[in-house]
């Protein structure tokens, strides 16, 4: 057994509670499997007690959303001393607030769909130069939480009162039909991508969570042209935003094979329907194996 004493820390109190306790069993199984001194801590509560008391000195970060995934648990485990997988602190902040992310993007010249930012205090929230449809979105969630597709006036408000339950910033973007193609970025470098062909009419919670609800294409199926645009696009953003370790990189290739950049999660999902273990086992990498590279042993 490794001396090294590992925490994956899971759960937390966020939207994805229950999506990050699948993904810290999944991984808490896979490091035992291969030898690793490792225990589970629930983030919730008094969690920073649990580490000192249990002695933890590296922690894998198995959280989705909230305070896990927007550097407040990064800049704690800093503080601690404490080394930890992922991204840093700011990395981890913007890559979760989709609104500074866009901008960022934006300044890189990294292709994004046009936005409209409406904050809960405007009193007209109107389109704001987009037409319908339009995808309405939380700026600060995951995995799809709060996230409706609007194609007539009548549903907007009611796909705005949704998103504002998730916070006081929500993010209109014009919808681009296409294909859904999510890169995999390791160690800096693109590990490889999937297509996603939903059931529902996005890649949707239920969609993401939900054994035999999606078709996943590996590869993607574009062309070469096309797919390494997509490749390097996913690259720029994770580089743009300073990211580390393993990301995934949701992206939209239009009708006339145009990369948009949707999202980069720094902390994707572990759980055996989750993407991240998709392309890597499909890159000949086990899901042992890349939970091993995320700790950078």
């Amino acid at each position: 057994m490794r001396k090294n004493k590992i925490g994956v820390l899971l759960g937390g109190l966020s939207a994805e509670r229950e999506v990050s306790l699948r993904s810290g069993k999944a991984v808490v199984k896979a490091l035992k499997s291969i030898g690793y001194n490792v225990v589970a801590i629930d983030a919730k509560g008094d969690f920073y007690a649990k580490l000192k008391k249990q002695k933890i000195e590296q922690v894998f970060i198995a959280l989705h959303g909230g305070h896990g995934e927007n550097g407040a648990v990064q800049g704690m485990l800093e503080i601690m001393g404490i080394p930890y997988t992922g991204s840093g602190v700011l990395a981890s902040s913007l890559a979760m607030d989709k609104v500074a992310s866009k901008k960022i993007f934006l300044y890189h010249q990294i292709p994004v769909p046009p936005f409209s930012i409406i904050e809960r205090s405007m009193k007209n929230a109107s389109l704001r130069g987009l037409k319908l449809p339009v995808v309405v979105k939380p700026s600060t969630e995951g995995s799809s939480v709060g996230v409706e597709i609007v194609k007539d006036a009548r549903s907007y408000q009611k796909a705005l009162n949704k998103a504002f339950e998730y916070g006081d910033t929500v993010l209109i973007e014009k919808y681009i039909r296409g294909q859904e193609v999510q890169i995999a970025i390791l160690d800096n470098k693109v590990l490889g991508g999937v297509e996603v062909r939903p059931s529902d009419e996005f890649y949707s919670y239920k969609a993401k969570y939900t054994a035999g609800r999606t078709q996943y294409i590996f590869p993607p199926e574009l062309d070469k042209k096309t797919y390494h645009h997509a490749e390097k696009a996913a690259l720029a953003a994770h580089q743009a935003l300073g990211c580390s370790g393993a990301t995934r990189v949701d992206l939209i290739i239009d009708r006339k094979n145009n990369p948009y950049v949707l999202e980069v999660n720094t902390i994707p999902g572990m759980t055996e329907t989750s993407l991240l273990p998709k392309i890597a086992q499909n890159a000949g990498l086990e899901f042992p194996q890349l939970i091993r590279r995320i700790l950078g042993d």
